[in-house]
């Protein structure tokens, strides 16, 4: 081959490259197009529209500035977390701003805010700024990130770690203490039993602890709960006034309940119980010698609550909402002096939540408390064809019992009476009409029933007769039945 054919043919080969690559260029340029125009009609967005979505939906402030501190674009998160006002960036923003617009270096800044008003927490932000590009140095682009929930879970994890160390250290120290006192007194009998006993007792405070440690680490999701099973609330009320019965005879407190109730939740009943009888010793740790403390229940809507109420210290309207945190205690020594552990009502706040209920409580200084657990109410389906069938038979249609259907005072249930009138002799449900009465008057006799017609009634007047059930026997009969019956047994002497 000549060298002018050679360069013929590289020359129809170059030819060819451009030709083939200038097609690639036109059908890419086709395609890319083709897909747009389909995304776009199928979204009805086009791409600049779709980013501009995303700024403005996303989780992360976004601000960019210019460097006259023009605010050139803001998302919504970025006004949320107060870092553009009225069209002004923030001061600790825009500083960080003027360093990366002036040496091109990318910072990183603390953005955190004071809270906006009293009562509510500030924001605990981290804050990332760059150039919005490097060969335009005009823009800086201001990410931020919200921490508060990261430093919130930090400062509880520590408080934690704090407060276990420090409650474990009292019990360990103390048998230390105890353990080289009963060396000491190895030949005093009656000093090695004293000290022996302290020793046990700090040993099952010890115990309990952890014991109690270790229930509410699985209440906080570190293990699954159980499968829920129907439970018996009078079943769970009676149990935990087994367990309360040493501590409460040693306090000299009269722990009462109200009659069954037949009430039924869905639940774990171990789990139940256990979040009752921490509400009842902690009743009878903080009510003086010899008060009363109750338990109560009732139906409230969809509702059952059980209520323990006792006539001690009372909680301070300050110290109410943080009761039900890990180890906070208002009255420490107290608690040291009942061997408490701090835990019982945050146990008692997880149960409730891990049962989609509620713990509430009501309390003044002085007057007594009342811790109410809120529980949703379990109704099967054959209870509710006969509520059903019950509704259709009423003529007011109304199957509510007649003791939820009571109007109850403002006081929260289970609030035992406290009234100084004769009149208010024995009341063992929350209406006088329900239940058992015994009155320091004549005239309120022995009432059964909830209404003067039913039941039993006995009263000191001639005129009250004998009422059983809706009929009344007659005065006069009454009499007339008594001279008999006298001159019977005068007959017989």
């Amino acid at each position: 081959m000549t060298a002018a054919s050679a360069l013929l043919v590289a020359t129809a080969a170059l030819a060819a490259l451009a030709v083939g690559a200038a097609l690639g260029v036109w059908y890419s340029r086709r395609a890319s197009t083709h897909r747009n125009a389909s995304e776009v009609a199928q979204t009805g967005l086009t791409v600049s529209q779709m980013l501009e979505r995303i700024v403005a939906i996303s989780p992360t402030g976004i601000v960019v500035v210019d460097k006259h501190q023009d605010v050139v674009l803001v998302n919504a998160r970025a006004r949320e977390l107060g870092l553009v006002r009225d069209r002004q960036l923030d001061g600790q923003a825009w500083n960080a701003a003027q360093r990366t617009l002036a040496t091109g270096e990318a910072v990183e800044v603390d953005l955190t805010t004071k809270p906006r008003a009293p009562g509510r927490a500030g924001f605990s932000l981290r804050g990332h700024v760059r150039r919005l590009s490097d060969a335009d140095t005009r823009w800086v682009v201001i990410y931020v990130d919200d921490d508060s929930e990261h430093v919130r879970m930090e400062a509880t994890r520590r408080d934690f770690v704090a407060n276990v160390s420090h409650e474990l250290k009292t019990p360990v120290g103390a048998m230390g203490v105890l353990a080289e006192a009963l060396l000491e007194s190895s030949d005093d009998p009656e000093t090695v039993r004293h000290f022996g006993e302290q020793v046990l007792a700090e040993s099952r405070r010890l115990g309990n602890m952890v014991t109690e440690l270790i229930a509410l680490s699985r209440l906080q999701g570190a293990e699954k709960l159980p499968d829920l099973e129907v439970v018996d609330v009078d079943f769970v009320v009676s149990e935990a006034l087994s367990r309360s019965k040493v501590a409460a005879e040693n306090a000299d407190i009269a722990v009462t309940t109200d009659a069954p109730s037949g009430f039924e939740v869905r639940g774990d009943p171990t789990l139940l119980i256990t979040a009752i009888s921490n509400l009842v010793a902690n009743a009878i740790a903080y009510s003086p010698q010899g008060s009363p403390v109750s338990i109560s229940r009732r139906r409230r809507g969809d509702k059952v609550e059980i209520a323990v109420t006792d006539r001690g210290i009372g909680i301070a309207k300050e110290h109410q909402e943080r009761v039900f945190e890990r180890f906070f205690r208002v009255d420490k020594a107290r608690s040291r002096d009942t061997g408490g552990t701090g835990l019982g009502l945050a146990i008692v706040k997880h149960v409730a939540a891990n049962h989609n209920g509620v713990i509430k409580l009501w309390s003044q200084p002085g007057t007594g408390s009342t811790f109410t657990l809120s529980l949703p109410v379990y109704e099967d389906d054959v209870d509710d064809d006969d509520a059903e069938d019950t509704q259709a038979d009423s003529p007011t249609g109304d199957t509510t019992p007649r003791k939820d259907a009571t109007n109850h005072p403002p006081r929260p249930h289970g609030l035992p009476a406290s009234g100084s009138s004769k009149a208010d002799g024995l009341l063992t449900s929350t209406s006088p009409a329900d239940g058992l009465r015994i009155g320091s008057s004549p005239a309120d006799g022995l009432r059964i029933g909830s209404s003067p017609a039913d039941g039993l009634r006995i009263g000191s007047s001639p005129a009250d007769g004998l009422r059983i059930g809706s009929s009344q026997v007659p005065p006069s009969r009454l009499r007339e039945e008594h001279k008999a019956t006298t001159r019977e047994e005068h007959v017989r002497r």
